[in-house]
């Protein structure tokens, strides 16, 4: 390899590998993850249902996360059938907790168009496969590869950290010119053959050992390519842009009692948390108490007026693109016949019966203490 290294002022990655690059970086990749990789249980598997749900999981979600959810998840909607059947409701509860509950709905929509278009066989092709609902072109690749062991590059974060530092990327790697030079590059590395060890490899890498903060150079099996580390600086890579600061929200939420019965709300479809269900509130306007805040969202949500009473609890909670502090209040129905003004369903249900509803997580405190008082 010492041939083939960089200046230490390249700003951008090669075009071309050289073929004897190529086969020691594979070899020393594969040797590896052979030795160290994870024993994750759709690991032991090449069903591509199972692949198509884990990848439709880990979209920005660790692997650590996943695994509190998988296993549950694939007991109880077993294959690609039984999950486009079942009830929209009942598969937001099994991913319930884990956010970003749109993959949710992606994935039952996609399970859906699987069955209507592809007689309930996942296809092989990332061209097809991007044509299912939340499908883009990495979870498209990871699925073509390592259920089918399609020759594709697959570049999620880790991957595009690894090669970032591998060739001391200066550039931005959202940039589009620059995302298409590393697939170039990736597409050179990857197997005609073994592309599904050889992908999960370069993932493992960057999850493991490749990490954002204090890589572990020293183990690394590419540590003698490196181009950042030959600079001293691999935590420099990639390069990124200036984080903005996330917005914080704040909210009023009534719990709202009738004849010892509570008020949900089920969120919009389309929406953020769409599908899920609340208690009615919302965003405080300026210059507006919070009390008043709660008792006006309800009314413009659901059409109930109720006297608003003690504050119970804050909840504080961070999304992946802002943050919120939720007050909740107490609140003692007046009148009002529930009807969904600014959701898509309201009910009245019994405390011990919230279990069957999925909520977003920042609700759960409050479900939890609900369900201990009324106990």
């Amino acid at each position: 390899m010492e041939n083939d290294r960089l200046p230490n002022d390249a700003a951008s990655p090669p075009t071309h590998l050289p073929r004897g690059s190529i086969t020691r970086l594979r070899r020393a990749l594969l040797q590896w993850y052979a030795e160290t990789k994870r024993d994750l249980p759709w690991r032991r598997t090449d069903d591509p249902y199972h692949i198509l749900v884990v990848e439709y999981m880990s979209q920005q979600t660790q692997v650590d996360r996943v695994l509190q959810y998988y296993d549950q998840f694939v007991r109880r909607f077993p294959n690609v059938r039984a999950l486009a059947r079942a009830s929209p409701e009942r598969v937001l509860k099994a991913w319930e907790g884990m956010g970003y509950y749109a993959r949710a709905r992606h994935l039952q929509a996609a399970a859906r168009q699987i069955v209507r278009q592809f007689d309930g066989r996942i296809p092989d092709d990332p061209d097809l496969l991007m044509t299912l609902p939340g499908c883009g072109p990495y979870t498209a690749a990871a699925i073509a590869s390592i259920a089918f062991n399609k020759p594709v590059p697959v570049l999620d974060g880790n991957v595009i950290r690894v090669l970032c530092r591998l060739w001391a990327v200066r550039e931005n790697p959202r940039q589009q010119a620059v995302r298409r030079r590393l697939r170039t590059l990736a597409e050179q590395l990857v197997p005609q053959r073994n592309a599904r060890q050889f992908n999960q490899a370069l993932m493992e890498l960057g999850a493991l050992i490749c990490t954002p903060r204090s890589p572990r150079c020293e183990e690394c099996c590419w540590n003698f390519a490196c181009q950042a580390r030959k600079l001293s600086s691999p935590a420099q890579f990639p390069v990124r842009a200036p984080r903005r600061t996330p917005p914080h929200y704040q909210i009023a939420v009534g719990i709202v009692w009738k004849d010892g019965r509570l008020l949900i709300g089920r969120r919009p479809t389309g929406g953020l948390l769409g599908g899920m269900w609340e208690f009615p509130g919302g965003k405080r306007q300026s210059g507006e108490s919070f009390r008043r805040c709660c008792a006006r969202e309800i009314e413009e949500e659901t059409g109930v007026r109720v006297r608003v009473g003690r504050q119970v609890m804050t909840i504080r909670h961070a999304y992946s693109h802002f943050r919120i502090t939720m007050h909740v209040f107490e609140c003692q129905y007046l009148d009002g016949e529930p009807r969904p003004l600014g959701c898509d369903r309201v009910k009245w249900v019994s405390p011990r019966a919230l279990h069957r509803y999925p909520f977003p997580a920042a609700n759960r405190k409050l479900i939890e203490k609900l369900q201990r008082e009324w106990r």
